[in-house]
């Protein structure tokens, strides 16, 4: 097949990385490897465009540009990754009318609270127009597959698990003696968390941690913090983890997808709140590398762990349930390796792109424009 691939939100090779563009990136990836065609139809950001007013020009250049490149690829289709409120596609659902293609979703989101206020409202409305003119719809969450059918037929719509490529995860005896070399740590136990420090519930979610690991720290319990990630919010999380737990937290700084194998490798556990976290890719990343996860119950992570099997889920706040968990597993070198190993071969079972996305690829085929 030959795609036009679209990301209003976020597109592929943007300079800061979130689970939303490792989604985006691993679905061009897939399909490249299996032998279709990929050109990318615009690099045009819609996010909360349309209370930009400035930017509208530049809808109506998106549109004829992205035309003129669609009219001499000549796609079999159009697809777009992660359409909702704040991102609408405001290229594909008009020019794949104009062209007749067939128009695809992956990850579209349809919330009707959206509506109810005005910042959200013209993005719910340029959403909902788009989601209707879809051949066909995807999504890689439970809950927005339910919301998808008040607007979508059960026929138009497809739910795909989730996941990565675990080959790209996988635990590396030789880089956990590297890491806790590196690290300093000794036989101390690991605690590792990883994410962006931006002003928003990624930060947010840290802060908690290290406030909450305090009360480990006050009881002398042996552990060392390990957190991978940079941003704006850096020096006040340097901050907190001083007062809250000095010497025992240790910024890894920003590192590259393809080294975070190694990082979680050097870790014993996985611990981040996940605030209102629609998926979790580190999660499932965590797993794969042999890590048992503590995180909050909330928002999509119970589908990408087993409760009690390769994850603790905790009540979202309660740090006393929070971090008698994590004593647990810290006491419990035992548990930690067989609900790591459990972990690995759930990625593996369940979350492996490789399998979960052939099914995208048939239903994909079955749209593509006749020969």
């Amino acid at each position: 097949m030959r795609i036009s691939f679209y990301a209003p939100f976020k597109p592929v090779g943007h300079p800061n990385p979130s689970g939303d563009l490792i989604i985006a990136t691993g679905l061009v990836d897939f399909l490249t490897k299996r032998g279709h065609k990929i050109a990318i139809a615009s690099t045009f950001r819609s996010r909360w465009i349309f209370w930009k007013p400035w930017l509208f020009p530049q809808i109506v250049f998106e549109r004829f540009a992205a035309r003129k490149r669609i009219q001499k690829f000549k796609p079999d289709i159009w697809l777009s990754y992660h359409c909702y409120y704040k991102s609408p596609d405001l290229l594909g659902p008009t020019i794949c009318k104009k062209e007749k293609i067939p128009y695809i979703i992956f990850q579209g989101i349809y919330s009707t609270k959206r509506r109810r206020k005005l910042k959200t409202a013209p993005g719910f409305y340029l959403n909902r127009y788009g989601l209707r003119q879809a051949n066909h719809i995807f999504t890689n969450r439970e809950n927005d597959h339910k919301n998808l059918q008040r607007i979508a037929p059960e026929k138009q719509l497809s739910y795909i698990k989730p996941g990565i490529f675990p080959d790209q995860f996988q635990f590396d005896k030789r880089a956990r003696e590297k890491m806790r070399k590196q690290w300093q740590v000794g036989k101390t136990p690991v605690i590792l968390s990883a994410a962006m420090f931006r002003p928003d519930v990624k930060t947010e979610g840290l802060r908690w941690l290290i406030h909450s690991l305090s009360l480990l720290a006050t009881e002398n319990i042996p552990f060392t913090l390990v957190i991978a990630g940079d941003g704006s919010e850096r020096d006040t999380l340097m901050k907190l983890a001083d007062k809250y737990l000095p010497k025992r937290v240790i910024f890894a700084g920003k590192i590259k997808r393809g080294k975070m194998q190694e990082f979680y490798s050097g870790g014993d556990i996985f611990a981040f709140p996940g605030i209102r976290e629609s998926l979790g890719m580190v999660f499932l990343e965590a797993q794969s590398c042999g890590l048992p996860v503590v995180a909050f119950n909330n928002g999509g992570i119970p589908e990408v762990v087993q409760q009690g099997t390769t994850a603790f889920l905790t009540d979202p706040y309660n740090e006393q349930e929070f971090c008698s968990t994590i004593k647990q597993l810290l006491h419990n070198p035992e548990q930690r390796n067989i609900m790591g190993g459990a972990a690995a071969q759930y990625v593996r079972s369940n979350h492996d792109l490789h399998q979960n996305y052939l099914q995208f690829e048939k239903i994909l085929t079955d749209h593509a424009k006749p020969a």
